[in-house]
């Protein structure tokens, strides 16, 4: 089993992004012995699509996890839907921020995730984590990445499986805040748990995750 993990840049004027330190435990950590390679990707709308799709093609992985910071979750969030529309609240990293704009024209409006996102949620909390099922992924990288992602399953690489998980902030970025923080070790544990799920998983729990908003 190849797996690619991924994170961010920092971006938004932060010094860190813990879904990039965690990647890199991750793939040091090499989850169930799998052959795990971590990519940084920028904070770049377009360029980081690039990058991803070069990095499949660099590792041809079985599975790929992307993660990426969503300040203000409370837990993991793993992500179910990707839209195919940027709309971006702030610049990217390099001053670019499109607004509604599609992320692939004429492709499909959404995808769902292909990992089994009810039974990784599970095992996260399984693992004494927080952990829910998200049914957004915003409309800012980390969708636009996801939705990247899921486009080149579905248009390339029918034997990919892949999806996206949100990470809450560091401890080191709330200081002063009135924000929810997780330790890089403990979202990178959470990561790991969501690897070997994913991989031993192809049929997902059929349980309520719902929002109800």
């Amino acid at each position: 089993m190849k797996v690619l993990i991924t994170g961010f840049e920092p971006f938004g004027g932060e010094g860190v992004n813990p879904s990039w330190s965690a990647a890199r435990l991750v793939a040091e950590a090499r989850p169930c012995g799998f052959d795990t390679t971590a990519v940084r990707l920028s904070c770049v709308y377009g360029k980081a699509i690039a990058e991803l799709r070069a990095a499949v093609a660099d590792t041809g992985p079985d599975l790929v996890l992307c993660a990426g910071q969503a300040g203000g979750r409370t837990g993991l969030s793993v992500e179910r839907v990707a839209v195919n529309v940027d709309d971006a609240r702030i610049p990217d990293n390099a001053g670019n921020q499109p607004v509604d704009e599609p992320i692939v024209p004429g492709g499909p409006v959404a995808y769902l995730s292909s990992l089994p996102v009810k039974a990784c949620v599970a095992a996260v909390r399984e693992a004494g984590l927080p952990a829910s099922v998200s049914g957004t992924a915003g409309n800012f990288l980390c969708n636009h990445v996801f939705y990247g992602l899921a486009h080149l399953i579905a248009t390339e690489r029918p034997g990919l499986r892949g999806g996206f998980v949100h990470v809450p902030y560091a401890p080191e970025q709330v200081v002063g805040k009135a924000e929810p923080s997780m330790s890089v070790q403990d979202i990178a544990r959470g990561l790991a748990v969501i690897v070997e799920t994913a991989a031993r998983t192809t049929t997902d729990l059929g349980v309520p995750e719902g929002a109800t908003h």
